[in-house]
């Protein structure tokens, strides 16, 4: 999927280990390995703000709250916060602890090294927690308080992710696994050779080529503070688990009774991996060593699992189609006593993510779109039902019962996330922490108004405009289409630290950001419709949302503007060749130019192969040959605004030659463009001073066309 910014970390449970690898084993300053370090995390203190409206440096000064997790007696909450210090283009990150029922804040680790996966041990006297303190990541456990940090584990090459077995007697750990010859394993007399020999597809993934190593669970005794000798429970296998490249640990559970460890894995390679989306949840007998395929014969994304805490049921996230990647997300239930299945969703016309069993073990918690915002709903086994516990202009991101309470994650497109306690009685919340209250509450944010707009084929159509944080309805605004990636991305209240409506809106243009045809959150129908239909009913709404906010006396109807990256960049080259005059300025992103070459060097085939409908050569296909018609270089003949093309080179989802063949193409046809090219970010932009000199680029651009 050609997901952009923070969205693709709606979709599972917020703990993409993948990303704090990263940012733990690439961004650190000191290796001390006592508890005493003398280095201290960057903590900033609060900026005093010249303005009331947002800038760039603002956006990047806000403190970004991560994984949050309960004690075993419910009485405390653990949860990361990352600070970005620009100067020195890096992050910090700290954990830090605060009572459920409210209270102070403790940063529990205060050092200048990146601490990650935090979880609690069972017995709720030690937190562990990973550390690259050492030279390597590793274990490490502290007090409650925070104090005797210790490392336990010593494992050569360090790990990226563990969990504590329910009795405490072993752990599984997470290791990088090298089983595929390179270069220099094939021609031992050539070590300065630099060169990669490749017989099948699938060479390199997302932002990284793949480097001859697998994602590998380990099982190992733990006793009182001590790691045992670890065992590869998939020895030998060329597969992940997790899988790559956002898998963390959501996907790997212990049972209840620590007999099994559920683990999430697609066992296929090369093209076969390309084209599938199969992945199954296995189980592995600690006592037998014994490996089953709980899901076989289950042919889409099967991922997530969580057990109910009396160990009898295990419900996990379930897509049915194999090869398509925004399938229904289905919520699976099986009685592990009988072996059956059910999919308790299937009246449900919503995805479901983020499951969270009841204490109880007679209801499971879980996150759904509704209508272009994200909420908490709850499913009781007993009779099937699914409630809606919560309404309102947010997005929950999770929610896990603490006592009669639910601790839940949520953002807003004015707020960045931040932990509240729910009564799923009411609905109402209460925010539990107020990581970035001193920089919000300096702050003007524009009005966020949600509107239904009548499509062209006479549906109703979900509209959010975002007005100028001092809006005057005498004056008029230059407007900005905004174009969602995805395709499958939902438009909902989330909050970006790149395409960020308040920040646009700060820059004083009116933002209108459609919940066009292939979005979820409005039944399947409507989210499938936009496979094999890129230039069709899903242009149109686009068209349709600007051309009815154009006629607002407030909207300047001569200073119109499109902006996208991914999906949305693809939207924004089409439209530059098929807008009938209506657009000044066009921004796009990572955005696909070629569907031919697009087709033949990208990643993931199944999803070309699903929303394309096939090959570009199979031209007995009509499906695929009429996507085919939609590729923008088809149509770059009409371009005649100006452009910005911007362009990550790591990004292998959408390769960088798609950026560079529509700035080129702009400039032979002698249309004014630029093009900011990011040797070093992916699909997004994740360094600091990138992020910033993003945002300049991005709105000198506009300034320069729209005002």
């Amino acid at each position: 999927m050609f997901i952009l910014d923070s969205l693709i970390f709606q979709k599972s449970k917020m703990k993409k280990i993948a990303l704090f690898i990263f940012i733990a084993m690439t961004i650190v300053s000191c290796t001390q390995k006592e508890s005493g370090q003398v280095a201290k995390n960057y903590v900033p203190e609060t900026p005093k703000l010249s303005s009331d409206v947002m800038t760039p440096e603002v956006l990047w000064s806000f403190g970004r709250l991560g994984e949050a997790t309960v004690s075993p007696d419910g009485t405390q909450v653990l949860y990361t916060v990352t600070y970005y210090n620009i100067e020195e283009n890096k992050s910090y990150r700290d954990i830090y602890s605060i009572p459920v029922a409210g209270g102070e804040v403790k940063n529990l680790t205060n050092t200048a090294i990146n601490e990650y996966n935090v979880v609690w041990r069972p017995d709720g006297k030690k937190i562990g927690y990973l550390s690259f303190a050492s030279g390597s990541v590793q274990l490490w456990e502290m007090n409650p308080d925070g104090s005797d940090k210790t490392q336990v584990s010593e494992i050569e090459g360090g790990i990226f992710g563990f969990q504590y077995a329910p009795d405490m007697s072993k752990i599984y750990y997470l290791q990088t696994v090298k089983l595929d010859n390179d270069i220099h394993d094939l021609f031992p007399d050539l070590p300065k050779a630099n060169a990669r020999l490749e017989t099948d597809i699938m060479y390199r993934h997302w932002d990284t080529w793949h480097d001859y190593t697998y994602n590998h669970i380990f099982i190992a005794d733990y006793s009182d503070g001590k790691v045992g000798e670890g065992k590869d429970i998939m020895a030998g296998e060329r597969f992940d688990s997790p899988m790559k490249p956002f898998g963390g640990t959501e996907q790997i559970v212990w049972s209840p009774d620590s007999k099994t460890l559920a683990y999430i894995c697609k066992k296929k390679v090369g093209k076969e991996y390309a084209v599938s989306t199969n992945s199954d949840i296995y189980m592995y007998d600690v006592a037998s060593g014994k490996t089953s395929n709980f899901t076989e014969g289950m042919m889409g994304y099967d991922q997530n699992p969580v057990y109910s805490p009396d160990g009898k049921y295990l419900a996990w996230e379930s897509m049915e189609r194999d090869g398509y990647e925004s399938d229904k997300n289905r919520l699976f239930v099986a009685d592990l006593e009988t072996g059956e299945k059910k999919d308790y969703s299937a009246g449900f016309d919503q995805n479901a993510a983020s499951l969270s069993w009841s204490a109880d073990s007679k209801s499971i918690y879980f996150i759904s779109d509704i209508h272009a915002t994200d909420e908490i709903y709850q499913l009781v086994l007993a009779d099937n039902s699914i409630t809606r516990l919560t309404d309102g202009v947010h997005n929950y991101q999770s929610a896990v019962p603490v006592g009669n309470q639910l601790l839940a994650q949520k953002v807003s497109m004015s707020q960045p996330a931040e932990l509240y306690l729910v009564d799923p009685a009411t609905g109402k919340d209460e925010a539990l922490t107020s990581v970035n209250k001193g920089i919000l509450d300096q702050l003007t944010m524009g009005k966020v108004e949600k509107r239904w707009m009548e499509t062209t084929d006479g549906k109703q159509m979900a509209v959010w405009v975002i007005y100028p944080p001092h809006f005057d309805p005498n004056k008029k605004y230059p407007a900005l289409l905004y174009n969602q990636g995805g395709p499958q991305g939902t438009v909902s209240q989330f909050w970006s630290y790149r395409w960020n409506f308040q920040m646009m809106a700060a820059n004083d243009y009116i933002v209108v950001a459609p919940n066009r045809r292939g979005l979820p959150g409005f039944g399947q129908e409507w989210n499938e419709q936009i496979s094999k239909d890129y230039g069709g009913q899903n242009i149109k709404d686009l068209l349709t949302s600007i051309d009815e906010m154009a006629k607002e006396p407030f909207v300047d109807e001569t200073k119109l503007g499109a902006v996208g990256a991914s999906y949305g960049g693809y939207s924004v080259m089409y439209l530059a060749g098929n807008h009938e005059k209506r657009f000044k300025a066009f921004i796009a992103h990572d955005g696909i130019f070629n569907f031919e070459h697009m087709y033949t060097s990208t990643e993931e085939m199944w999803f070309v192969n699903f929303d394309y409908g096939g090959a570009y050569w199979d031209k007995d296909n009509a499906a695929a040959q009429r996507s085919y018609s939609f590729s923008p270089h088809k149509y770059v003949q009409n371009w005649d605004t100006p452009i910005l093309i911007v362009q990550g080179e790591k990004d292998y989802r959408v390769p960088p030659e798609q950026g560079m063949a529509a700035f080129n193409a702009a400039v032979l046809r002698g249309v004014p463009a630029e093009m900011l090219y990011l040797p070093e970010e992916n699909h997004w932009v994740l360094q600091p001073q990138n992020g910033i000199l993003w945002q300049r680029v991005f709105f000198n651009w506009l300034d320069k066309w729209l005002k």
